[in-house]
């Protein structure tokens, strides 16, 4: 008996997400994209990282805003006002002349420019100013956590059309060996050597496998487009990945490339440096709440400011007597702000702060330890996938050849027509395998090399 053909599609063995209509730039593709070319478009096309960069400019403009508070403030005032009439008011004057001191004015007008410099505010606005730019740091490094996240993803994306493509390959390698039987069966049976039943199965698997290449084009042309997206290209863009998934070992017993087999127990590992990004950010934040504290706890302490003045007015209600034309005056002092109760709201917003500086903390040492379990676990998984690669080579060789056996004996007629096509569903899955198992381990290096920040 024969049996059925069963695969994985590699686009959703490969974790490869849904496809999003979206506008793309109109640049041009060239014919083979190597991974850093797609890496590099990725990069100048992602309106996610668009998005931080704009994020982290508006971080910068808090920034600015917190050194603006040191500097003087200078500010121009003018008004009018219409009063209602009153009794004018004045005294004789011992010549026998009459002093107006309050005329009837009731047309206002008055212009300022006013200056204030806070000189000292408790500690408050330096600790403002660098909980500020600590969060400055950390939107930069948000950008480059999304970068790197960007870059995985690309690059998942782009060894699945590695895969795909390579997958098109087998498959049509295994559809020319059946065809290749279909004539040989074909034309044993117009010799009468076979019934016309074999000529049906092999016909049947041969459109089995016509339909399995159509699938696997389509898979194929599935993950050039999620590439396409990614770097900002037409969803219909006709390219091809240049890039070769890694090659299999010679044998199960010596494989040469390096972590081809799994680290035996008790063999130090290499050393495992998790630098990422998203620590480094929340190791920012960490200290932006340390100094929201201070800053908190500054509300407990007074300010002083120097403020100063000129005024140009009509009438000029610091000068008397009050007259109605336009007069100057100026004005310079220090005040002092000191609250010596607020119904404990200082109190209350330090402790927020404090509280909110722990729950930073806390997430910072939550964050190292999933960190160090993701690199342990991507460390195991990439050993998991070489050991993949070498056991899928040998069921590949041992399919090759058991193939090969049974072909033989069928052109010697001591094997059946069923047997030859069992060997040939058997060497195609085994070709398969091996094809996912080499891009797992392309996928795994990447997945390791993003846990441990270096991708």
């Amino acid at each position: 008996m024969t049996r059925a053909l069963v695969t994985t599609p590699l686009f959703l063995l490969l974790g490869a997400g849904p496809l999003v209509a979206q506008p793309v730039a109109s640049a041009q593709v060239p014919a083979r994209l190597t991974l850093e070319e797609a890496l590099a478009r990725a990069t100048a096309n992602s309106h996610r990282l668009a998005e931080l960069r704009a994020r982290e400019g508006a971080s910068g403009a808090v920034l600015a805003q917190g050194r603006a508070a040191d500097l003087p403030v200078v500010s121009l005032q003018a008004g009018y006002a219409r009063t209602n009439h009153v009794d004018e008011f004045g005294v004789f004057q011992p010549d026998g002349s009459f002093r107006l001191f309050y005329p009837d004015v009731p047309d206002n007008w008055q212009g300022r420019l006013d200056v204030r410099w806070p000189i000292y505010s408790g500690g408050r606005v330096g600790a403002l100013e660098r909980a500020a730019d600590a969060e400055r740091e950390a939107s930069g490094k948000d950008l480059e956590q999304a970068r790197a996240d960007l870059r995985l993803e690309t690059t998942r994306a782009f060894w699945a059309l590695v895969t795909a493509a390579e997958s098109v390959r087998v498959v049509r390698g295994s559809v020319g060996r059946i065809e290749a039987q279909l004539a040989d069966v074909r034309a044993r049976f117009d010799q009468g050597f076979l019934p016309p039943n074999d000529v049906l199965t092999v016909e049947a698997r041969v459109s089995q496998q016509r339909t399995l290449l159509i699938q696997t084009e389509n898979q194929r042309d599935a993950a050039r487009a999620e590439l396409a997206r990614l770097i900002g290209a037409p969803l219909d863009a006709r390219f091809d990945a240049d890039g070769q998934l890694p090659p299999a070992p010679a044998s199960d017993v010596t494989a040469g490339g390096p972590g081809s087999r799994p680290t035996p127990a008790g063999e130090p590992r290499p050393p495992l440096d998790p630098s990422r990004a998203d620590r480094e950010a929340q190791l920012l934040r960490v200290r932006a709440a340390e100094e929201r504290i201070e800053a908190a706890e500054a509300g407990a302490r007074p300010s002083l400011a120097v403020v100063a003045g000129f005024d140009y007015a009509r009438p000029n209600p610091k000068i008397f007597p009050r007259e109605d034309v336009w007069q100057s005056s100026w004005d310079v002092g220090i005040n002092v702000t000191w609250s010596l109760w607020n119904g404990g709201r200082t109190a209350a917003e330090a402790s927020e702060a404090r509280q909110l500086a722990e729950a930073t903390r806390q997430r910072l040492a939550e964050l190292d330890s999933v960190i160090a379990l993701e690199v342990r676990q991507r460390a195991l998984d990439l050993e998991s996938a070489r050991a993949q690669v070498v056991t899928a080579a040998a069921a590949a060789r041992s399919a090759a050849e058991a193939q090969r056996v049974v072909r033989e004996r069928f052109e010697a007629g001591v094997a059946t027509n069923s047997d030859l096509l069992d060997a040939q569903v058997d060497l195609l899955e085994a070709e398969l395998d091996l094809t996912r198992a080499r891009a797992t381990v392309r996928l795994a290096e990447a997945r390791l090399a993003r846990a441990r920040g270096l991708l």
